[in-house]
């Protein structure tokens, strides 16, 4: 259950420093590599993208310390580490590191970031082997024996789906929603700016992607995955949506105001968006 707390903003001996919006317009004009370098900027009271132009890494800032939700490729670690410190926070203040799935564009600079920031690493068990190996699961439809993996990263802490992470006043619980990686997860928390408080949810990926002779139609158990993780997304506490990928909620047009940063409906349009998605994969499939 999420819990109803709501954590105030500016709880730090000095303000944070996001660059304005346009800054990272400007950076990242024509841009959307993974690795390609953006300025930290606000999403919402205490939230803050410290990751790429392609690649959202979700910093929540709290009054004993900081949560950061994944890291991007290993090339985007010292990007992420100078964003952090350009906010104005110490790398030790980051104090719990989470993961929405287990695939290198979001879990390649998760072993160098927890080296730098001492956090402890926290995941829950479907990710674990494979964020420890650096290899994606047998089961995972992106898998490329061919591929280069990521360096592992130790899991301190396993979570259940459910459970509940606390860092002091903050609170994130975490949400099973596998299908485009075995152990994806989901995170909502609530933060506030000034008087207003809001639920926000970061929904990992659900599109079904997958390598060249991958079908998804021999896999029923894997298309039931994504399916019960489209319900699970459509169903979250959810003023705000986030996605690892900021193009898939919208992100920076939202924060760019050409749409509203809050809409309750987010979840729902995502969760609807990648069903469609699917079921044209499928429909396709079945024409090859």
């Amino acid at each position: 259950m999420l819990a109803a707390v709501c954590v105030p903003v500016g709880v730090y001996a000095k303000p944070l420093r996001p660059a304005p919006f346009a800054v990272h317009q400007a950076q990242c004009a024509g841009k959307e590599g993974w690795s390609d370098p953006a300025p930290p900027v606000r999403i919402f009271g205490d939230i803050y993208d410290v990751g790429t132009c392609g690649i959202t890494v979700v910093l929540v800032a709290g009054d004993r310390g900081a949560v950061l939700i994944d890291g991007g490729p290993v090339a985007a670690a010292p990007l992420v580490v100078a964003n952090i410190e350009r906010l104005g926070l110490k790398l030790s203040d980051v104090k719990l590191i989470l993961s929405t799935h287990e695939h290198g564009d979001h879990a390649g600079a998760l072993a160098e970031l927890r080296r730098r920031t001492g956090a402890t690493m926290v995941a829950r068990a479907a990710e674990r082997a494979s964020l420890e190996s650096g290899v994606m699961a047998a089961e995972d439809p992106q898998r490329d024996d061919g591929a280069p993996k990521f360096p592992g990263v130790p899991v301190d802490r396993v979570l259940r789906d459910g459970e509940v992470v606390r860092l002091d006043a903050l609170r994130l619980t975490a949400h099973a929603t596998p299908g485009h990686a075995p152990g994806g997860t989901s995170w909502t928390w609530r933060s506030r700016e000034g008087a207003v408080c809001h639920a926000i949810a970061y929904a990992d990926s659900l599109s079904a992607v997958l390598i060249e002779g991958y079908r998804f139609g021999d896999h029923p158990a894997r298309i039931a995955a994504l399916r019960a993780s489209f319900a699970t997304v459509a169903a979250l506490p959810c003023d705000t949506v986030v996605t690892p990928h900021p193009a898939a909620s919208d992100l920076y047009a939202r924060l760019a105001s050409q749409a509203p940063l809050v809409d309750p409906q987010g979840c729902a349009r995502l969760a609807a968006t990648s069903a469609a998605k699917l079921d044209e994969r499928l429909r396709a499939e079945v024409k090859r």
